[in-house]
């Protein structure tokens, strides 16, 4: 579960939607802002929860929302790192959680209570934008998923992800990822994820190590993988420019 923090270090929290936001704009809601630390496979919404609490994801952060099949396997829809939130971005009043929203990388992570977002945008027409926003960017996420996933080969998907993960971690080599979290991503068996990791091996793109995927040629690793990441980053430039990772500007 999250646990709390003391503080945000007296500067904004390193979320970049909320870095986006004006000096006016993030006073309005830093007095109701709660830092946390969570956990991998920490449990933010299950299906039906009321959602009550907005969660901003901070530095190498990452959250998935999962899709519960006919057949009993969960399927990972979206990831959503420091470019984003999660939980009551534009809707009011009763919010039923549709999805099951859980950590997938460890970090820290800001927390605000869905009604202190709600009145703040009241008061700002901005601040209300720059939300609804980000929902355009998300829901153009889901869209790209949707598509990914009905024409893009395993290889290719895989690869799109384990580049959607680096991303996230500030471009490191090192991804925490394991072969059963690729599956989840994929929806796929585990054993077929195990093929494509040591087809990567082989060709000398990536290695692993115990619980997560080193990768050795990040060029070879993007002509492997479909071009869905750069079209939601080019969506996101379009929308709300700066908030999508990008390694080479984040600091």
């Amino acid at each position: 579960m999250l646990t709390r923090r003391t503080g945000t270090a007296g500067e904004r929290p390193f979320n970049n939607l909320l870095r986006r936001l004006n000096d006016a704009d993030f006073a309005l809601i830093e007095p109701h802002l709660v830092a946390a630390d969570a956990n991998p496979n920490d449990l933010l919404y299950s299906p039906g929860d009321n959602v009550e609490t907005v969660h901003f994801p901070c530095g190498p952060s990452l959250v998935s929302y999962m899709v519960a099949s006919e057949d009993g396997r969960d399927v990972e829809t979206i990831l959503i790192g420091r470019e984003g939130a999660v939980g009551g971005i534009v809707s009011q009043g009763h919010l039923p959680a549709y999805t099951r929203i859980t950590v997938k990388f460890a970090g820290p992570f800001v927390r605000l209570p869905v009604g202190k977002l709600d009145a703040a945008k009241t008061k700002s027409r901005t601040l209300s934008n720059i939300f609804a926003r980000y929902a355009d960017c998300m829901l153009a996420q889901i869209f790209q998923s949707t598509a990914c996933n009905a024409i893009h080969s395993i290889e290719q998907r895989t690869a799109k992800w384990i580049i959607s993960a680096m991303e996230r971690t500030d471009g490191e080599d090192a991804v925490p990822l394991t072969h059963e979290q690729l599956a989840t991503l994929l929806g796929v068996g585990r054993s077929y994820t195990s093929r494509v990791i040591q087809t990567f091996k082989a060709e000398g793109t990536l290695e692993t190590r115990r619980g997560s995927i080193v990768i050795r040629n990040p060029d070879a690793l993007r002509n492997r993988s479909c071009r869905c990441n750069e079209a939601v980053k080019g969506h996101f430039d379009e929308v709300l420019r700066g908030v999508y990772p990008d390694p080479k500007q984040d600091n």
